[in-house]
C-alpha cells in the first residue's frame, strides 16, 4: 500500500497546486502556479470572475510537473479541493453560459442588503445554516436570473466550482454536499436541495447535476485530461469539495475538540453529529455548514487571522527583507513581555465577521499607543487581540451549540508560530494541538480520493493511517492572568459600535 499515490489539486484563491500524497498523508511531489480572479470584461469595475479555462490550466501543468518527479503509474486516483461559493452554469456541450463569478466580485452587494425584503434572514439561516453574506450563491443566481435570465435558460445544470473541474478531468457533471452546503441554498439538515429557497431564483434542484458525496467516484480521467495533466488515463476522479471540511478530516481532530484552520483568516468549527440553527447562533454570525461525512455538520466561526499580523510585519518591521527572520524577532520581541502588552490593545475585527452588523465589526482597532510604545507591544497585543477573539468564538460554540471543547486542534500556516500557539493555550485556558503535517485539508481529501481507489475502507481508516505528528500545549500555571483583559476586551467593541457606525 505505502507505493500507492492520489494527486489532489488544490484550488486556492491565490495558488492552485498539485500535490501527490501517500497513504499516510506525507506529500510526495508538489507543484504550484498563481492563481486569482479576473476583472470581467465590459462591466463595471469590481465585477471579479474566475476564467475556468485559465484556472484548470494552471491545477494541469502543477499536475504535469509534480508528475514529473515520480512514477505516474502509482497515482491511483485524483480529486479536487477548493473554495466554496463559486459556481456557473453549464450548457448540454460543457461550455459555460456565464462565467464562474468570483466571491471577490462586488454585483451582489446589494442584494445582500436587500434580500430581508423577500425571505428572513432568520428562515434563510434555519434551512441553510447560511448567514446573509454577499458571496452567497444563492444571491448569485438571483442576480443572474434578473441580469443574464439566459444564461441560465441555456445551462443545463449549475456546478460548483469543484464539480466544474472534476467535469474538465472526467467528462461528468456531478455535485457534492460539502459545495453546495456553502450556497445558502441547501436544506442542511436533509443534506438536499432547498425547493423554497431554489424557487427565489427561479430554480428546482432539477437544475443541478446528481450527488457524489466525497469519496464516491465521478469518473474517470479522460484521454484529453490525460495529455494536459500526465495522469494517467482511466483512473478515478474522486468527489471531494469545499476545502474547510477536509481540513477538519486531515487534522485528525477528536470528538471533544474543537477544529482551527488559521492562516489570513481564522474559522473555528466542529464536527458535529445534529443539525441544530439556533437564534443564539444566528444572532452570533454562526455558519453551519455540512461535513465531508453524511450525518455530521460543521458549526463555525469565521475571525480575521494573521492579516493584522502581516500589516504590522509590513509597516513596523519593514526593513527585516526576509519574512521569516521579521516574523522570529517579533516573536522575540514580544515574548519579552508580560501579558497585557504594556497597556496596549489591538481589536484586530469584531467577533463574528459575519451577521447582522458585520460592515461595521470589519473594523480594526489600536488602544493604548504612548511616545514610548515599543512596536513589539503592537505585535503582542495583536496576538493577544486575535487569542481574545478565540476565545469569544469558543464561548459562542458553547452557547450556540452545547459543545463542550476539552482542547483545540490547530491546522494551518498560523500553527507555526510558537508564542501565539502559547498564547491560545493560556487565553482560552484549553489544550492546544498541533500536528507536523501542515497539509491538512490536502491530507483529508487524500483519505477520500484513497476511499475512491478503495485502498480505504472508510474514513477512519484513512485517519489511523496518518502520521500526524501531534504537539500539544497546555495552558500555563499563570494563565489566568488573561482573564480581567479578557473582560475588558470584551467591553472594547461595543463602546467603538457607535464611532464606527458614524
Amino acid at each position: 500500500m505505502s507505493d500507492e499515490l492520489v494527486v489532489v489539486l488544490d484550488c486556492g484563491a491565490t495558488n492552485a497546486r498539485a500535490v501527490a500524497v501517500d497513504p499516510t498523508g506525507a506529500v510526495v511531489a508538489a507543484a504550484s502556479r498563481p492563481n486569482d480572479p479576473v476583472q470581467q470584461p465590459g462591466v463595471p469595475e469590481g465585477w471579479m470572475i474566475w476564467d475556468l479555462e485559465e484556472v484548470f490550466g494552471r491545477l494541469a501543468d502543477s499536475c504535469a510537473e509534480a508528475l514529473s518527479a515520480i512514477d505516474p503509474a502509482r497515482v491511483r486516483a485524483v480529486t479536487v479541493t477548493t473554495f466554496g461559493a463559486d459556481g456557473a452554469p453549464v450548457a448540454g456541450d460543457g461550455s459555460l453560459t456565464y462565467p464562474v463569478i468570483s466571491w471577490q466580485c462586488s454585483r451582489t452587494e446589494e442584494l445582500a442588503r436587500t434580500i430581508g425584503e423577500r425571505v428572513d434572514p432568520w428562515r434563510l439561516f434555519e434551512i441553510t445554516g447560511y448567514q446573509v453574506i454577499p458571496f452567497d450563491t444563492l444571491l448569485k443566481l438571483i442576480w443572474l436570473r434578473e441580469n443574464a435570465p439566459e444564461a441560465l435558460e441555456r445551462a443545463d445544470a449549475w456546478l460548483m466550482m469543484a464539480g466544474l473541474l472534476s467535469m474538465l478531468l472526467s467528462g461528468e457533471r456531478s455535485i457534492d454536499p460539502t459545495a453546495a452546503g456553502t450556497m445558502m441554498a441547501m436544506d442542511m439538515a436533509a443534506r438536499d436541495w432547498s425547493a423554497e429557497l431554489l424557487a427565489l431564483a427561479g430554480l428546482t434542484p432539477d437544475d443541478f447535476p446528481r450527488w457524489v458525496e466525497p469519496g464516491g467516484v465521478i469518473g474517470t480521467v479522460t484521454a484529453e485530461a490525460a495529455a494536459r495533466t500526465g495522469l494517467p488515463e482511466g483512473i478515478p476522479v474522486v468527489a471531494a469539495g469545499h476545502d474547510t471540511q477536509f481540513a477538519a478530516v486531515g487534522s485528525g481532530a477528536r470528538p471533544d475538540e474543537a477544529i482551527l484552520s488559521s492562516g489570513t483568516w481564522e474559522i473555528l468549527m466542529l464536527r458535529q453529529e445534529r443539525y441544530e440553527a439556533t437564534r443564539e447562533g444566528f444572532e452570533a454570525g454562526l455558519l453551519i455548514e455540512a461535513d465531508a461525512e453524511p450525518g455530521r455538520w460543521n458549526p463555525q466561526l469565521l475571525m480575521m487571522g494573521s492579516g493584522p499580523l502581516e500589516w504590522i510585519r509590513e509597516n513596523l518591521y519593514g526593513e527585516i527583507e526576509a519574512r521569516g527572520e521579521a516574523y522570529e524577532t517579533m516573536i522575540a520581541d514580544a515574548e519579552r513581555l508580560a501579558p497585557g502588552a504594556g497597556g496596549v490593545t489591538v481589536i484586530p475585527s469584531f467577533v463574528p465577521d459575519t451577521g447582522p452588523n458585520a460592515p461595521w465589526r470589519t473594523r480594526g482597532t489600536i488602544l493604548g499607543l504612548g511616545l514610548n510604545t515599543a512596536r513589539g507591544q503592537v505585535y503582542r497585543a495583536g496576538l493577544e487581540g486575535l487569542c481574545f477573539q478565540l476565545r469569544h468564538a469558543v464561548e459562542i460554540l458553547r452557547a450556540s451549540t452545547g459543545f463542550e471543547p476539552r482542547g483545540i486542534r490547530l491546522v494551518g500556516g498560523g500553527a507555526k508560530n510558537r508564542l501565539w500557539n502559547r498564547l491560545r493555550a493560556d487565553v482560552t485556558a484549553l489544550p492546544v494541538t498541533t500536528i507536523a503535517n501542515e497539509e491538512a485539508t490536502v491530507a483529508g481529501a487524500a483519505i477520500f480520493a484513497f476511499m475512491g481507489a478503495g485502498v480505504f475502507g472508510s474514513v477512519v481508516e484513512g485517519q489511523q493511517a496518518a502520521a500526524l505528528g501531534e504537539r500539544t500545549i497546555e495552558p500555563a500555571a499563570d494563565h489566568a492572568a488573561y482573564d480581567d483583559l479578557y473582560a475588558a476586551y470584551r467591553q472594547l467593541p461595543p463602546a467603538l459600535e457607535g464611532f464606527y457606525r458614524r
